[in-house]
């Protein structure tokens, strides 16, 4: 019985893709000429096809220009191999549309070549391509995505949504923009987009239940992006597999966060330099950060986890804040207090290749961040900082734009952690191709760290390894020193307390500590130092 109901149900679900009716944009008026505009025609297949049940649009071989489309419930529009669909150069073929649902960037009417809301049951599939010719739409002003400059794909509040096997390319802002939209999958898509401004790959905006496997993407701003514009978080999310080039931050949490994210898995995924030379538009030709996580307009990040990452490049490749920006998503709305990250998991990551500013995972005076594990992380750091970088005031910038650059060169080469309680590092390897005066790590502020199993880089110019000041309840265990310092750990100040280091192979160093910061708020037990 169960191999009978096995084969019924696949030959149901067969005989309803055979029976879908197909709707040709031909036989409705569209033509195969780059210079002719067919929005109507398509459009007329479109809502034929919604009207009558569903079914497949078809766009067939050739090049089709096109101004914009709304996409409608039970609508498979589809692309064979070898359609493009090009988007027109006109801003007065796009049409102007308000949302019903009200987040920061639906305020007011935005244009977009393919568009949709409130629809359930939708898809783009096929192996064609979409072309928005986005570098036909000059920046006029700072906030202007989505106003003079058009999304490529922009859906709303819509369930049931699919975008499988196409290319696309060159939008005139976000590529991709999903709003409050609910059971969102999207497979083995092809992204090009760096030829204006704001032109993130794919941003995720307060949805829920979405899988994203198989993407290749090449960004000159963000890559991957989930954002909370709105009170509702992004939860219950699954990235996997993909291949991200991005001038900015590869894969990223924020910036907006009113909502927040919940339940995020992300996993698979190779960050690598684009391939193409060109100048940026923002960013960085190697990238800002592979994995940025952030809240800083209220909002909570709780249950996330990143793992098995190759990353080459980035200036600084792992970037988690916590901050007060404050911005709200509508007029009258007050965000009245700091936000909340928590129960974050970074496991299985190897980087090479970075930039000189190092790694950050940074909280506010009585807003720490909570929670986070590091497990089998490998960074290697290209460049060498100086030791007057050790000594530089990092400002709390609380209320500043997020990002991983923000605080210029960072004190340690490896992860400078300020305002943290819970943070676990096991299994964390760090190394330099250069010189670095700096030490591995820089902690201020933490509490209840447990550091252990860990290999560090020491060199010539290095006082120490790791850096204390104001921290307490701090566990150093069963890690290798690699080259020579003064010392393993400097505890800067007096309010370092209940420091526990033992059983560290520590063959470089000439101490554990410098032997005048011995007291009784520091424990040296079982420790292997230089003879």
């Amino acid at each position: 019985m169960k191999k009978v109901f096995v084969f019924f149900a696949l030959g149901g679900a067969i005989s309803f893709q055979l029976s879908a009716k197909q709707y040709n944009i031909n036989d409705f008026g569209a033509t195969a000429d780059s210079a002719v505009l067919s929005t109507k025609e398509i459009q007329k297949a479109i809502d034929a096809c919604s009207e009558n049940g569903g079914g497949q649009v078809l766009v067939p071989a050739g090049y089709y220009q096109t101004g914009s489309l709304v996409l409608k419930s039970n609508v498979d529009f589809h692309l064979e191999a070898g359609a493009v669909l090009l988007g027109s150069r006109r801003l007065d073929d796009y049409a102007k549309l308000k949302p019903e649902y009200v987040s920061l960037r639906t305020q007011e009417a935005t244009i977009q070549l393919i568009y949709a809301e409130n629809s359930e049951n939708i898809s783009i599939s096929g192996h064609g391509v979409i072309d928005g010719r986005g570098n036909g739409f000059p920046k006029l002003t700072w906030d202007d995505e989505g106003i003079t400059r058009p999304h490529l794909l922009r859906f709303i509040t819509c369930n049931r949504v699919t975008v499988k096997d196409v290319t696309l390319r060159n939008s005139g802002c976000w590529m991709q923009h999903y709003l409050a939209c609910e059971n969102l999958q999207i497979f083995n898509v092809q992204i090009f987009n760096r030829n204006n401004f704001n032109n993130d790959a794919l941003d995720l905006d307060g949805c829920r239940n979405v899988i994203v496997s198989g993407l290749i993407a090449d960004s000159d701003d963000d890559g991957i992006t989930l954002k909370s514009t709105s009170p509702k978080l992004c939860e219950n999310i699954t990235i996997a597999g993909c291949v991200i080039s991005s001038r900015c931050n590869a894969i990223k949490l924020g910036t907006e966060t009113n909502g927040g994210f919940r339940n995020i898995s992300i996993s698979g995924c190779v960050v690598k330099p684009s391939e193409i030379q060109a100048t940026p538009f923002f960013g960085r030709e190697k990238g800002i950060a592979a994995i940025a996580l952030e809240i800083v307009d209220g909002g909570v990040l709780e249950n996330v986890s990143v793992s098995d990452i190759i990353v080459d490049g980035t200036e600084s490749p792992i970037f988690i804040r916590l901050a007060n920006r404050a911005r709200t998503y509508k007029k009258g709305v007050v965000v009245d207090k700091v936000g909340r990250i928590h129960a974050v998991t970074l496991h299985n990551i190897r980087i090479r290749n970075a930039g000189k500013t190092g790694c950050s995972i940074t909280g506010l005076p009585s807003h720490p961040v909570t929670g986070i594990r590091l497990s089998n992380i490998v960074v290697e750091q290209a460049e060498g900082g100086a030791r007057e970088d050790i000594s530089a005031q990092i400002e709390e910038k609380a209320a500043e734009y997020p990002e991983a650059t923000m605080f210029g060169t960072l004190p340690a080469y490896g992860f400078y952690i300020r305002h943290a309680e819970n943070i676990t590092f096991d299994g964390v390897e760090l190394a330099t191709a250069n010189e670095d005066a700096r030490p591995a790590l820089f902690l201020d502020d933490v509490k209840n760290g447990i550091f252990g199993k860990m290999e560090l880089a020491g060199g010539k110019e290095t006082k120490a390894a790791i850096w204390l000041t104001n921290s307490k309840h701090i566990t150093i265990k069963e890690s290798v020193l690699k080259g020579q310092t003064a010392s393993f750990i400097k505890a800067e100040g007096d309010n370092n307390r209940e420091v526990l280091v033992v059983n560290n192979v520590l063959a470089g160093a000439l101490h554990t500590f410098l032997p005048e910061q011995q007291s009784k708020n520091v424990v040296d037990v079982g420790n292997i130092k230089q003879k």
